[in-house]
Formats: structure tokens, C-alpha cells, sequence
């Protein structure tokens, strides 16, 4: 895949010779609920090396679990040891791994994940409302919660009888730290974070705003599946194993992380309102076909108009997401 969407590739730090990690889901290397510009790293890489991440689903203790019908064997056996023995956790809910710090990365710099590859850990996922939680808190005022089985060989969710549902597995989370100390891993915003957002597969590009020395790169909250909004407030919950490379660009320096697809370039908006998280998803992708498509500021509105799709995100996330989303086809001959 050809990687247009940040320019200056010239000025990436790279080393000669890359390496591969592995970083295991242990009480030592996640942090649970948090980003943070003061956590100590769990690993610490060189631009351009790859990293495996093996992360933990949003389902639950062990034993919540067995008590909603999964069997104890299906659960991952590091689950166990992380409940147990993790004491510092919040403000929010999410087991992350990490933090991996990219040595060459300062503040001011762009951090480029390669997703690689994304591995389903378990045969099952689940799906639950809270009371006073979801897009429709008022008209559900209790709480529900669903196992579904999967079916990793055939890449399928038994919803229920007659409804399976493709499966298409990525990180809700994946981020880095902020300027300062710790902050909630519920809301997105210019750190990435608790993205959710679907279209981020194995095979996708994710560039992130640097904010701290070595960024401090998390991963976790592994979907199976998941429809934009997220209305209940989760998706396919699972356990995932991620591959990600990860690339330091220098001095350079964006507002809004933005991605790329195999077919689409996409930019993004985060924000408490909808309206607004749209603007500022919008205003950075006509920033970006300003900047990289070199065209003028009324022809890429026209263009967002006539060619971009925006995307609703996740609708439940404390801030609400936005993606704007220009497919490659359209750019032919010098543009291309």
C-alpha cells in the first residue's frame, strides 16, 4: 500500500536494522483505565521496529464471565493473575497494554502504527448495556449483557438463531500518552485512544499527534465487530493479539489523528457535540486535501461535498466521534 497521507516520508526516523518484539498481557505491563504522560513504559522499541500486543477483552473478571455462560477453560489464563493482582486502576474501565515507548519520538513529532495484523485470542465476545449508559439510556433502564459465540475458522458471531454477523476484528482503543499525568481511557480525542472506529483493521495506517517523549503507544478494548455509533455502549467485546510497526516522523505536526486504508483517507473529529466533533472532522480533511492533494480551500469543501463520506463514529464515548472519509479511486494521474 502505498502511504500518501503524511508527506515528507523522507524524514521518518528509521533505523537500519528493525526488530520484532512481543509484549504479553501481564500485571506488569498494562495500565488500566488510563493514558498518561508520566506512566512507565512496559517496552521500550526504536522507529521502526514491530511490536505483538496481546491485550485483554472489556468482559470482565474470570468470574463474571463464567457466571454469563462462558466456560472457564474458553478464557485466556492471563486474565486471571491481572485482576488479581493490578491495584492502580482508573479513572476509566479499559485494560490497555502498554505503555511502549518509541525512543526517537518527542513532542511536536507524528507516530505512524502499522496495523499488521489482528489475531482473535477467544471463541467468544460479549455485548452488554448499563443502567444510565448507551445512546438510549432512558429507554433501557436496567442492565442486559449477551455472550456470542465465534466462530474463528469461518470468521462469524452467532448472534442469535438465523443472525451471524461477519467478523472484522480491531483495537476500539489505540492511542498515546497526553502532556501531563493521567487521564480517562473513555474519551478519544487528539491522543487516538478509545477510538472505535471500525475501519481500522489489519492492513490500516494510523498517525498519531506525539504529545509526550516516546509517545507511549496502548492498545486494547479488541472488537470482533462493530457498527458505527456503538449505541449500547459496546461491540463485540474480545480478546485480541495485535501487530503493529511503528514509524517517527519528525516535526511534523497535525492536530487530529488521521489514518489510511487500503481504499480511503480518513480524518477525524472528537467532541462532547456532534455538530462540532463533525466540523473539526471535516475542517482536517479539507486541511488534508489542502496540504497533500494540493488544491484550493474552495475546491477541497466541494470536494468533501461531492466525494467525502461522514461518518458517525461512536455516539457513547463521554466525547463523540466523527470520520470523514475520501476514497483514493477518485485521485487520478499528478494527484494520484
Amino acid at each position: 500500500m502505498r502511504r500518501l497521507a503524511l508527506p515528507l516520508l523522507a524524514f521518518a526516523c528509521s533505523p537500519l536494522f528493525a526488530a520484532d518484539y512481543v509484549l504479553p498481557a501481564t500485571p506488569s505491563t498494562v495500565a488500566w483505565g488510563y493514558y498518561s504522560g508520566l506512566a512507565k513504559p512496559a517496552l521500550t522499541v526504536h522507529s521502526g521496529d514491530t511490536v505483538r500486543m496481546q491485550t485483554l477483552s472489556t468482559c470482565g473478571s474470570p468470574e463474571r464471565m463464567i457466571e454469563r455462560g462462558v466456560k472457564p477453560e474458553q478464557i485466556p489464563p492471563y486474565t486471571a493473575a491481572i485482576y488479581k493482582e493490578v491495584t492502580d486502576k482508573g479513572p476509566g474501565g479499559h485494560i490497555l497494554t502498554g505503555p511502549v515507548a518509541i525512543a526517537e519520538a518527542e513532542p511536536g513529532d507524528v507516530l505512524e502504527v502499522q496495523i499488521l495484523k489482528v489475531d482473535l485470542d477467544a471463541d467468544f465476545a460479549c455485548n452488554a448495556f448499563g443502567l444510565g449508559k448507551g445512546f438510549l439510556p432512558m429507554d433501557y433502564p436496567y442492565s442486559g449483557s449477551k455472550i456470542i459465540p465465534l466462530d474463528r475458522k469461518n470468521m462469524i458471531g452467532h448472534f442469535g438463531p438465523g443472525i451471524e454477523i461477519p467478523l472484522k476484528p480491531f483495537f476500539g482503543s489505540m492511542g498515546v500518552a497526553p502532556a501531563g499525568g493521567k487521564i480517562d481511557s473513555a474519551p478519544p480525542f487528539a491522543h487516538a485512544g478509545n477510538l472505535d472506529n471500525k475501519e481500522l483493521v489489519a492492513g490500516t495506517t494510523l498517525y498519531i499527534p506525539v504529545a509526550v517523549k516516546g509517545a507511549l503507544f496502548e492498545a486494547g478494548d479488541g472488537h470482533a465487530a462493530q457498527g458505527n455509533g456503538e449505541v449500547d455502549i459496546t461491540a463485540l467485546e474480545t480478546y485480541l493479539s495485535g501487530t503493529f510497526r511503528f514509524v517517527v516522523h519528525k516535526n511534523r505536526h497535525l492536530v487530529w489523528p488521521r489514518a489510511e486504508t487500503p481504499t480511503h483517507y480518513i480524518s477525524m473529529g472528537f467532541s462532547k457535540d456532534l455538530k462540532e466533533a463533525t466540523e473539526l472532522a471535516l475542517r482536517d480533511m479539507i486541511k488534508f486535501l489542502m496540504e497533500e492533494k494540493h488544491l484550493s480551500r474552495d475546491d477541497a469543501y466541494m470536494l468533501s461535498s461531492a466525494a467525502v463520506d461522514m461518518e458517525i463514529t461512536q455516539l457513547v464515548d463521554g466525547n463523540v466521534g466523527v470520520h470523514a472519509m475520501c476514497p483514493k479511486k477518485i485521485f487520478t494521474g499528478a494527484h494520484r
